[in-house]
């Protein structure tokens, strides 16, 4: 009981974080509220340990919910069957970009928090943001790759978390990776049935 009571911040950033991505596996657009309650709990919970580039991911994660829910409401116009946005594949000449951007952000960012901050796990940390700001376009997005990059960046997640004695956050992510395997066979399967329609 004395865990919960000290804890009670991170006990809710599981729950939505999980609630969250299994919505996300179903493709179910209640996914993005939850995120948004994910994200605002995570902020906290990630600075009081110091690990500055998750507290300026989960503020991205606030916005690209409300962009995803828009976006999978509205958006998307030639993925659309009625009105259900179909999982897509991220298309060839976006795939330089990511790649760049990923990189180039990892590398500055590290660079930066490591020489002008106390941050801890600079590069790692720094490379679960970059990379996660890029999962979370892709998610809002609905591209299947998307998953492949989640499961990517949990494992590393998983290791940060652990390092720095954050147990219900490394627990979270560990959960991650199995859901990540999990969305990836069910967007795949109606990727599959959308190039058949």
């Amino acid at each position: 009981m004395d865990y919960l009571a000290a804890n009670w911040l991170e006990i809710v950033g599981l729950v939505s974080g999980l609630l969250c991505v299994w919505l996300l596996i179903r493709e179910n657009v209640l996914t993005f509220p939850i995120g948004l309650l994910y994200a605002v709990v995570t902020v906290v919970v990630v600075a009081r340990a110091n690990l500055f580039a998750d507290v300026i991911l989960n503020l991205y994660y606030v916005v690209m919910n409300a962009y995803g829910w828009y976006f999978w409401l509205y958006g998307g116009k030639q993925r659309r069957e009625q009105t259900v946005l179909l999982v897509g594949l991220v298309p060839r000449h976006q795939w330089v970009w990511i790649t760049l951007v990923t990189i180039a952000g990892t590398g500055l960012m590290g660079w930066y928090f490591a020489t002008q901050t106390s941050a801890a796990l600079p590069y790692p940390d720094s490379f679960t943001t970059v990379a996660s700001f890029v999962a979370m376009w892709m998610s809002a997005r609905k591209y299947l790759e998307s998953w492949v990059l989640w499961f990517v960046i949990d494992v590393v997640q998983v290791a940060l978390y652990l390092i720095k004695g954050i147990e219900a956050y490394a627990l979270l992510y560990l959960i991650y990776l199995g859901m990540a395997v999990a969305g990836w066979i069910s967007w795949r399967k109606h990727l599959v049935h959308a190039e058949a329609v």
